[in-house]
């Protein structure tokens, strides 16, 4: 099973911002160590073109940011100050997703080990995304004709406004999002499926509620790649989430979206998603298992 990662993925950020940029390298680091693993399995992903990136925004957007004319005021709603290497990492990451559908289309699941930045909309981006990875990958594999239908199942506390404004409207892309109801982004937009839970939902509830919409998933939209964005946010002791799952229930949710398409030989595509646990050790655990999870699950193909 396949592993999209760079190092351009760590994006140097002024001191005392929000965002754990080194999840990223410790990630790498803690899969590199777990044994299951080759080194070979790791791989460099090409950053996604101009047009790739077109297909899912405004191209006057895309080449605003590429020459770094986007306000102060539009770096602040984003979250991170412009750069070259700013602009560099998001081509990187919504590249990584691109590779990881068409590595999971061969083997059955790969994984971005980044990714999932579901706040970019077509013509701006938000809350640490600039181009949304999840709707790019799915237009393009649209486009080349690898696919005919895609799912978005987005597990990230927050919902993925993002990816739903963009795909509003295409019949070929249903977009699934479960998330705490009051938390960011305080406007939600409409996806084909939102499921909303309450602040401090538990694992129960919660993995009752995936279940149910799984279900749903995979009736209505009859998908033929899933994108899975596998956000550790909803972890209880994470600093921007409003859930309250444990590790254990993050591996039963996991175990749940990646076994449905298992089940049903879909090949899935990974995306980390949110992680802001006060701990950073924790988000690098969740997302690891997530990895971990997929190389059971897929290691020896569907």
């Amino acid at each position: 099973m396949k592993l999209f990662y760079t190092d351009i993925f760590v994006l140097p950020l002024p001191p005392g911002h929000r965002f754990p940029m080194e999840k990223y390298s410790r990630l790498r680091e803690r899969l590199r160590s777990s044994g299951a693993f080759a080194e070979t399995d790791f791989r460099a992903p090409a950053a996604a073109t101009t047009a790739e990136l077109c297909l899912a925004h405004d191209p006057a957007y895309v080449a605003r940011v590429r020459r770094g004319e986007i306000s102060v005021a539009e770096q602040r709603r984003i979250g991170f100050p412009w750069s070259a290497a700013m602009v560099e990492r998001s081509r990187r990451s919504a590249g990584a997703t691109l590779a990881a559908c068409r590595a999971a289309q061969l083997d059955g699941c790969a994984v971005n080990l980044a990714g999932g930045t579901h706040h970019a909309h077509a013509a701006h981006g938000e809350g640490f995304c600039v181009f949304n990875d999840a709707a790019v990958a799915a237009r393009v594999l649209l486009e080349e004709g690898r696919v005919s239908r895609v799912a978005v199942v987005d597990c990230d506390v927050h919902q993925g406004n993002g990816t739903a404004s963009i795909c509003a409207g295409d019949h070929r892309l249903f977009t699934f999002s479960i998330h705490a109801r009051g938390n960011f982004p305080f406007v939600k937009a409409t996806s084909d499926l939102d499921v909303e839970l309450a602040d401090g939902t538990t694992d129960g509830p919660y993995l009752e509620q995936l279940s149910d919409a799984l279900d749903h998933v995979f009736r209505h939209a009859n998908p033929d790649l899933v994108i899975y964005l596998a956000g550790a946010d909803p972890y209880y002791d994470d600093r921007l989430g409003r859930l309250a799952l444990s590790f254990a229930g993050l591996i039963a949710r996991d175990e749940m979206v990646l076994g449905a398409c298992r089940s049903r030989r879909i090949p899935v595509a990974v995306a980390m998603a949110g992680g802001y646990a006060r701990q950073i050790d924790d988000t690098v655990r969740i997302h690891g298992q997530t990895a971990l999870i997929a190389r059971r699950l897929f290691g020896h193909g569907s």
